[in-house]
């Protein structure tokens, strides 16, 4: 059973939708043209309890499950990615590291500033040549004198620019038969070494920031690597970004729900030659196309998300969400830009958004391609334990 009953989460979600829909998605524009979310919208969010939605109940947080995690991702798609972002990682993979893995000095030191949004967690994983594979980083993190130092650059780091707090992953040896030798640790934003690179300028989610971090002899206590092991951080990574996966998913489906939406609302009115484009055949196939993609992509991320909770399936299952839904959320935006013709082309557009928007989603937590090679070979490793 879950820690929050259903009639709380009708309240949580309705709040939610509410939110969106009242004091967001008639901000759009603003978001984009300042690349920023207003300072209200990140109070309002807070006060929620959208910050630590996803963390434990003892840490301050709501304690969703990613049964209910997916229900709000679903209203978080629905606008612009820059507000789930803004709290994703202290929900999601950097959040996680903790709540599964910390300790218990460590939870108690970071998890309820998390929860509560006082402090803004990165996960810095990503490297130059490590992204979806963690197995091949090269930062490298050495214990010296009691203390660890790390050295080593991350890119494309979310919410760095704002982040308090780095979770960052790096190699304490090469691996060998005792495990990976990759930990993870927790560093503070205000460490004597670490540089925070210019805010990358991006395709899209204008208002979602990213940018590198470079860890130049930065010096942490013994107490910040997590759990306590050096063998940890990929196990870490692994889990947190298996859970994110299917909350990318829902993202995806929340996204592709509000391109058709708009393109639906957009055939209603909008007349070629006198008679409404939504009459045109060609047209309703379009629709059709979209709503069946956003309705097998809603039921797939509802039926992953419960068999995560129950521990049935938390390796192939994340991935085929992830795979599918991002990729039918691209078709998606990319039949809405065609249902609106040259409007759907223009800035202040909304499927415009979308379209560049929801394109990153292929690419982080693991891009369509490693998806495919952890389906696939699960499927094999699993028909030769059983042949």
């Amino acid at each position: 059973m879950p820690v929050v009953s259903d009639d709380d989460f009708k309240d949580i979600l309705a709040q939610t939708r509410a939110f969106i829909q009242k004091e967001v998605i008639p901000r759009e524009s603003e978001i984009a043209d300042t690349d920023t979310i207003p300072d209200d919208i990140r109070r309002n969010a807070a006060e929620m309890g959208l910050f630590g939605y996803a963390i434990p109940q003892e840490w301050g947080g709501l304690g969703l499950d990613l049964a209910q995690d997916v229900e709000l991702a679903f209203e978080f798609g629905y606008t612009s990615l820059a507000l789930r972002s803004m709290f994703g990682t202290n929900n999601g993979i950097a959040g996680q590291v903790l709540v599964n893995f910390g300790t218990d000095e460590q939870k108690s030191t970071w998890l309820e500033r998390i929860a509560s949004g006082e402090v803004v967690a990165s996960f810095a994983l990503t490297e130059a040549e490590a992204g979806s594979n963690p197995a091949g980083l090269t930062t490298k993190a050495v214990l010296r004198d009691g203390a660890w130092v790390v050295n080593g650059t991350k890119r494309f780091i979310t919410n760095a620019p704002a982040a308090h707090l780095f979770v960052v992953f790096a190699r304490t040896r090469p691996a060998d038969e005792n495990g990976t030798g990759i930990a993870v640790f927790l560093v503070p934003a205000d460490t004597p070494g670490i540089t925070v690179g210019p805010k990358d300028r991006k395709m899209g989610q204008e208002g979602a920031w990213t940018s590198e971090v470079s860890f130049d002899d930065v010096v942490v206590e013994e107490s910040a690597l997590v759990g306590g092991s050096e063998d940890a951080g990929y196990r870490a990574a692994m889990t947190s970004l298996a859970r994110g996966r299917v909350h990318i998913a829902a993202l995806a489906v929340g996204s592709a729900q509000r391109a058709l939406d708009e393109s639906v609302a957009f055939a209603a009115v909008t007349r070629q030659g006198g008679t409404p484009i939504g009459d045109f055949q060609l047209v309703q196939a379009m629709l059709a196309d979209q709503q069946v993609g956003v309705s097998a992509g809603r039921a797939l991320v509802r039926d992953v998300a419960r068999k995560y909770v129950s521990g049935e399936d938390r390796r192939i299952g994340p991935s085929v969400a992830k795979l599918y839904c991002t990729e039918m959320a691209g078709k998606v935006a990319d039949l809405a830009v065609q249902v609106h013709g040259g409007s759907g082309y223009m800035r202040g557009v909304a499927v415009e958004r979308i379209y560049r928007d929801i394109r990153l989603l292929r690419l982080y937590e693991g891009t369509s391609e490693i998806q495919r090679l952890i389906i696939g070979g699960g499927l094999v490793r699993a028909a030769k334990k059983t042949s």
